[in-house]
């Protein structure tokens, strides 16, 4: 078994909102997540808009820093990490980012956009057009496009220019938060096998966020299910999608459209999406889902559920689960 490469310990992020002149409030946005990314493999993270998806990669980059809880990269917690070890943990951990429109500069040319990071970190390149050339062709791209400039290329394009960027400083470890939601289904398709192919010739580890679940079914090997800033199942890919445990993991899957009506019929599950999920400012006591839940006991009105091993390698939080994995 691959060794860990990235740990995250209870890892929380408030947002202070002040209410009144004196008082304060936070908004909860990741509160108190755990999990572990094995080297070489994709971890998925999957949940509604607003469960705290892109703030959780963002705390264990540091581009925002955590209120509380530990990161742990090869071994080193990142978020005591200054001066020289935080720029080599930057080095070995990349981002692509949601938008491709947004994430690139539109006044710097491909070459320079691709050599900014390599010249901030002080790498020595012998021949800096053949280096940016050679990351091109690995994405799709060629010397053609060395010195145009983000406005002259597609969606599609940009989001290929964006990894290479990513792939410029040699990384071991790259997040990509929802890499193609902004693109035509053809090109998402293209991505995603890029992004494979990039992973098996140069081993990378993956974090691979996104709300589309056919998406992360295909990309990860395991996936966690985040709602409002918790972390509620984490399972292998084919577990999840076979034996969803969670509501609201079944939620979500019975969210997937079906393009043929028998076939829908006939899935195993089904539940009824109720509600709204509540504002992170005011998160309800106990369970988080107990006032979406069908199964909703009274214990998940006033007591949070602990994350518990139901079965080998599938963790859950959920009371109806405790007892009996107890």
């Amino acid at each position: 078994m691959s060794k860990i490469l990235l740990e995250v310990r209870n890892l929380k992020k408030y947002f202070p909102v002040r209410r009144f002149l004196l008082s304060k409030d936070y908004v909860r946005a990741v509160d108190g997540v755990s999990f572990f990314v094995r080297e070489g493999e994709t971890l998925g993270i999957v949940g509604e808009s607003g469960s705290g998806k892109t703030t959780l990669a963002r705390c264990i980059l540091r581009v925002i820093e955590p209120t509380a809880g530990e990161v742990y990269f090869e071994g080193k917690n990142v978020l005591k990490l200054k001066g020289k070890e935080l720029m080599e943990f930057r080095r070995k951990c990349q981002m692509v980012y949601q938008d491709p429109f947004s994430s690139l500069d539109p006044r710097m040319t491909i070459f320079d956009i691709i050599m900014e990071g390599p010249l901030a970190h002080g790498m020595k390149i012998d021949n800096p057009e053949e280096f940016v050339v050679n990351l091109l062709e690995k994405v799709g791209l060629g010397r053609q496009h060395l010195y145009r400039y983000p406005h002259e290329f597609s969606g599609g394009q940009r989001q290929r220019i964006a990894i290479a960027r990513a792939l410029a400083l040699n990384p071991k470890f790259i997040i990509l938060d929802e890499p193609t939601s902004a693109l035509d289904v053809s090109v998402q398709a293209q991505i995603l096998e890029l992004l494979r192919d990039l992973q098996r010739k140069h081993n990378l580890t993956y974090l691979f966020i996104s709300h589309d679940l056919a998406v992360v079914k295909y990309m990860s090997n395991r996936i966690c299910v985040m709602y409002l800033g918790k972390i509620v199942e984490i399972a292998g890919s084919d577990e999840l999608f076979e034996r969803p445990l969670h509501p609201y993991t079944r939620m979500l899957l019975s969210a997937i459209p079906i393009p043929d009506p028998r076939l829908a019929r006939r899935k195993k599950f089904r539940e009824k999406i109720v509600g709204e999920p509540p504002s992170p400012l005011h998160v309800p006591p106990g369970c988080r889902f107990h006032n979406r839940c069908p199964y909703c006991m009274p214990i998940c009105m006033y007591k949070e559920p602990p994350m518990i091993e139901y079965e080998k390698e599938h963790w859950v939080a959920c009371w109806l689960y405790y007892k009996e994995a107890m």
